[in-house]
């Protein structure tokens, strides 16, 4: 009898034993993810993840600078100026007077420094005051079409400020040229003197100065 009781008592220590080594083995285990390497994977997705992040944002500022240097491509040489029709404010103009082979101004018209520019409306607009009277008429002598000024090269026109016999007409001292009627930014050119005008007129441009001697035809 006593020796059952001694072997039952030896199996319930042994199974007592057992029993609470399963529970401290469940206690350690999964609870502690530092020694089972839960957290491993939750480190590499995030390591993939900003190394993505970092990837786009280079190829992000990549494509900016390469569009924005595409934008702000620097022109190839300065062309200002070039080809250009010239308006009144592109030349210098002189009026002298010419007493020989028949007494007449000559305007000489000379493009600014720096400029180069066409004469493409063949004759100058000339005008004494302000008046329709004092608008000189084209006669259509000279001409060439179009005339390229730039540097020392030069046009001529030739004007005559009286067509009329007799003491009529007005004097100015001042003459208006434009390179067109419609020029905005005429130029007034003082005279060498003041003649008598009445039914003026002026040739068309030129780069020969005998071609500009003005005549009614």
């Amino acid at each position: 009898m006593r020796t059952r009781l001694a072997t039952r008592s030896a199996r319930l220590v042994l199974a007592a034993a057992v029993v609470t080594a399963l529970a401290a083995t469940t206690a350690c285990g999964p609870e502690d993810p530092s020694e089972t390497g839960a957290a491993a994977p939750s480190t590499s997705a995030s390591s993939t993840s900003s190394s993505a992040s970092a990837s786009a944002s280079a190829e992000a500022t990549q494509s900016g600078k390469g569009s924005g240097e595409s934008g702000t491509e620097a022109p190839t040489g300065d062309k200002s100026g070039y080809g250009q029709s010239c308006g009144t404010n592109d030349l210098d103009f002189t009026v002298t007077w010419e007493a020989q082979p028949i007494s007449h101004y000559l305007v000489t018209a000379k493009a600014k420094s720096g400029i180069t520019c066409y004469l493409d409306v063949n004759t100058p607009s000339v005008s004494f005051g302000s008046g329709a009277d004092g608008v000189a008429s084209p006669v259509g002598q000279g001409g060439e079409d179009p005339i390229k000024l730039s540097g020392s090269s030069v046009a001529y026109a030739g004007i005559d400020a009286k067509t009329t016999e007799g003491e009529g007409g007005k004097k100015f001292e001042n003459v208006i040229i434009a390179t067109s009627e419609d020029d905005p930014n005429p130029a007034e050119v003082e005279l060498p003197d003041a003649p008598t005008v009445d039914k003026p007129i002026v040739t068309n441009w030129s780069t020969k100065r005998g071609e500009v001697i003005p005549r009614i035809v």
